[in-house]
């Protein structure tokens, strides 16, 4: 499969086919004596499982709410089933279900679905118990503003990042922030394999199981990409990528008090390959940024 250009991303129906791993499986991974408590496991392996099994009418509608995006607007039943790769049957009664839930919202002159209010105030509870985020605003809007560049702050979801925030200065100097919620792909990102780096080893493989099955042919591709970057993240504590046109970024990760991972980047316009002498200054920037906010985070 080609690899996503900018502002693309893995195609809906193929980002929710998930391999699903028994816990069994899992114990059988790590403990040749399994323990009798899934909790434990989960505290084990990092990796969270439970014996129960899980409503798959809940994560379909789950699914649903997962194909509006930024721009997307109202959506008709045959655009939510090509994105989520549902039965079109299914899909109309999960809406149904959703409407009555006060989740999606039917437009009559649009003959769609949107979303409803609820969401924002989802949204909104998310942004406000995020610690780490106010925190580290106003350090990355001192380095935007003082070099210049581009920076970011995401946490990994399915087989994206999403931006927490990015403070952003144009080429013409003109300050502004990309929309909180923005995604991009994990594997052909800087911002996504420093993450894949910074997760515990049992995690990061059950991911990248996921990324092989999504990405099909393209993957031994993007498997390169990947395991150069954690090599780098392991020696130089950050990799770098250019997957936008015109843009390189470097990356890091930035594991945080209380065990919670995000992924922290500094980007910067680059017409042709990057230079190694711009990826290694921009990156002096990048991990001074993040020695700054460890330290804020410590305090």
């Amino acid at each position: 499969m080609p690899v996503p250009q900018a502002g693309a991303s893995i195609p809906a129906g193929r980002r929710f086919a998930q391999p699903r791993i028994s816990v069994i499986e899992i114990m059988s991974r790590t403990d040749p004596k399994p323990t009798a408590s899934t909790r434990a496991l989960t505290q084990a392996t990092q990796v969270f499982v439970r014996s129960t099994a899980g409503s798959q009418s809940l994560e379909r509608g789950l699914r649903l709410l997962r194909a509006f995006r930024h721009g997307s607007g109202t959506l008709m039943n045959a655009e939510l089933a090509e994105r989520t790769g549902l039965p079109r049957p299914t899909v109309s009664r999960l809406t149904r279900s959703l409407v009555d839930a006060g989740f999606l919202v039917y437009d009559l002159p649009q003959k769609g679905y949107r979303l409803a209010p609820a969401c924002l105030s989802l949204a909104l509870a998310y942004r406000s118990s995020e610690p780490v985020l106010e925190r580290a605003l106003p350090l990355m809007r001192e380095l935007a503003e003082g070099r210049r560049v581009n920076v970011g702050l995401a946490v990994a979801d399915q087989l994206d990042m999403v931006y927490l925030d990015s403070v952003r200065l144009s080429r013409l100097g003109i300050f502004r922030r990309l929309l909180p919620g923005s995604r991009i792909p994990i594997a052909p990102t800087s911002l996504g394999c420093a993450y894949l780096a910074g997760m515990p080893p049992a995690q990061r493989q059950h991911l990248l199981a996921r990324l092989k099955q999504a990405h099909g042919k393209g993957w031994p591709a993007q498997q390169r990409h990947v395991e150069q970057s954690l090599r780098d993240v392991r020696s130089q504590g950050f990799c770098h990528a250019q997957w936008a046109a015109g843009m390189a970024a470097v990356a890091t990760p930035l594991p945080a008090p209380g065990g919670a991972l995000y992924a922290l980047n500094v980007s910067f316009p680059m017409a042709a390959c990057a230079d190694e002498d711009s990826v290694r200054a921009h990156a002096a920037l990048l991990l001074d940024l993040k020695r700054k906010l460890l330290r804020a985070l410590g305090e």
